[in-house]
């Protein structure tokens, strides 16, 4: 789904609201969640899932044509743990 998608089904569902807030309120809503990630918080949203962010070591790698070795930096990932009720209503039979 794209952002545009969502800001469409928002607005449908609630026609008071004008697409141009509903999308600043998205923008808003992401820009803290990316504020927490960097912060190292964690981001639980109930009945959806738990967002962390997690380190990749710092490693020896190979290159796979000319088989060198390369030092690979430390670098950070999104860790994503699926909830309860987003899990059962994915695998719930229809």
């Amino acid at each position: 789904m794209l952002k545009s998608n969502l800001v469409s089904s928002i607005h449908k569902k609630y026609p008071s609201l004008n697409p141009n807030e509903i999308e600043s309120i998205s923008n808003l809503f992401f820009k803290k969640i990316i504020l927490a990630l960097q912060e190292g918080k964690k981001i639980e949203i109930r009945g959806f899932g738990t967002l962390a962010k997690k380190i990749n070591k710092a490693k020896f790698v190979r290159n796979p044509k000319t088989n060198e070795r390369i030092y690979k930096n430390a670098t950070y990932k999104i860790h994503f743990k699926i909830g309860k009720i987003l899990h059962n209503r994915i695998n719930s039979e229809k």
